[in-house]
């Protein structure tokens, strides 16, 4: 068992005792479910459109490499840079370097999931730059010290009385603040932090190829400021983000939103294409996209795993699985959490270190139901499973039980041999550790082949 197996299976254990915690995130995600329908009701089928949106995904992941060198060669026409970053190292030191050659001691960061995944913060901190998180949620995560709990809300876990706390604590803010006051004065803090920044990085929820543009969709608005303010934009996205056309936004848009938080549209929808132009007043003077690998190559290289690819971010998967919502999103020790993250992250990090994801699951298929893009999410957790088994992560035990168990499944006979309460000896004893985070095996008196026989015996 790897360390961070057993990591995930102390967290697990501590989450899923603790009721408080499990109150508020059924509370919140109570909220979700309830406006999600609504948000719904704005296509005629929506059934069509995620399959449609599946459909224009895969035609984006199988032509990537097309893709991704049509949106190079637009973007750069109108000045901005693109870089590739094979892993997180290079990544961290294109955006230090960048910042070193502005100078740069101050950045306003808006909410992106990629920018988690390579700890740019802590790399930043460790240069000498002030990171500063300008999406409420994360800000608040920020100031804890604590990693986004869910991919679309970083706060989910916490009530309006423990934010209120820690505001009290970090900033001296009254304990009986309201939520509007609370974000107010965070409200009041940021705006100081554009003006002072000399470069604001961005995530992207698409790259658009045939404009050479990125488009962000948001509800606060700091990610437009983060682009605007500061003299140079960086965006950090995966190259999986990619979509063909400026068209597919009108389908895209609208569907993350609903998925995502239940509304039909978010507040703020932003496209840029490159840094200030000759004839335009407003933007940065330069502006970079880093197109991050970091372990996607190896999932669009395995043909069944390559479908995940066409996940959009909206983090319906997470609201709908049972798991999450026992354990919640910090125990799975990964920037991506819930369904989603069990399926790539064994890919994007090692299978070994992170087999254990695909199985923590009841394999119940809600996250496939819900998903916005019709990922088959529970068929990849299978997946995963069994290419965890191909590469040899298994012990030898844990394979002379299964094949025993397959040799005596096959044979009715066998089955057939013994009570319930001998099978249960046997099994229970045999899966040595099975016992010990899950309840024992119960084996009926009678198998379904005898009941069968002594109903319809003549």
């Amino acid at each position: 068992m790897s360390e961070n197996s057993q990591t995930f299976i102390a967290k697990s254990a501590i989450k899923t005792a603790d009721l408080e915690h499990r109150r508020k995130i059924n509370f919140n995600i109570g909220k979700y479910n309830a406006k999600v329908p609504e948000g719904k009701e704005q296509f005629a089928d929506v059934h069509l459109v995620r399959e449609r949106a599946k459909n224009i995904k895969w035609r984006a992941i199988e032509t990537l490499d097309q893709q991704l060198e049509e949106f190079e060669m637009q973007f750069s026409k109108r000045g901005g840079k693109v870089i590739w970053a094979e892993d997180a190292a290079q990544a961290i030191a294109e955006v230090v370097k960048i910042c070193k050659e502005k100078n740069c001691t101050s950045l306003v960061k808006s909410k992106s999931m990629v920018t988690e995944e390579i700890h740019l913060n802590k790399a930043l901190e460790e240069n000498g730059i002030d990171s500063v998180e300008t999406d409420l949620g994360e800000y608040i995560q920020q100031l804890d010290g604590e990693a986004p709990y869910h991919i679309v809300t970083p706060a989910m876990h916490k009530s309006k009385e423990d934010v209120a706390k820690l505001f009290n604590e970090k900033l001296g803010t009254p304990i009986n603040f309201t939520p509007q006051q609370l974000t107010l004065k965070a409200r009041e803090i940021l705006r100081e932090k554009y003006v002072q920044a000399q470069v604001g990085v961005t995530g992207a929820n698409f790259i658009i190829s045939d404009i050479g543009g990125i488009a962000v969709t948001e509800n606060e608005g700091n990610a437009r400021l983060s682009c605007a303010f500061p003299k140079t934009h960086i965006v950090i996205v995966g190259i999986e983000k990619m979509i063909p056309s400026v068209t597919d936004l009108g389908l895209f848009w609208p569907l993350l939103s609903t998925f995502g938080t239940g509304q039909k549209v978010t507040v703020y929808n932003t496209i840029v294409t490159g840094p200030k132009q000759a004839n335009e007043n407003d933007g940065p003077e330069e502006m970079y996209v880093i197109l991050l690998d970091n372990g996607r190559t190896n999932i669009l290289k395995n043909p069944k795993q390559r479908e995940s690819l066409y996940c959009i971010r909206c983090g319906a998967c997470l609201n709908a699985c049972p798991i999450y919502k026992n354990i919640g999103g910090h125990a799975y020790g990964a920037t991506y959490s819930g369904p989603i993250g069990s399926v790539i992250t064994p890919h994007l990090q090692g299978m070994e270190s992170y087999k254990h994801l695909s199985y923590a699951s009841s394999l119940c298929g809600n996250c496939t139901e819900v998903c916005a893009v019709k990922i088959n999410l529970h068929e990849l957790l299978l997946e995963n499973r069994k290419e965890s088994v191909e590469e040899g992560l298994v012990t030898f035990s844990e394979k002379m039980a299964w094949k025993i168990w397959k040799i005596a499944s096959m044979r009715r006979g066998m089955m057939n041999l013994g009570n319930g309460n001998l099978k249960n000896k046997v099994v229970n004893g045999l899966f040595k550790g099975w016992a010990e985070h899950r309840s024992e095996l119960n084996f009926s008196k009678k198998t379904f082949n005898e009941m069968w026989k002594e109903r319809y015996k003549k």
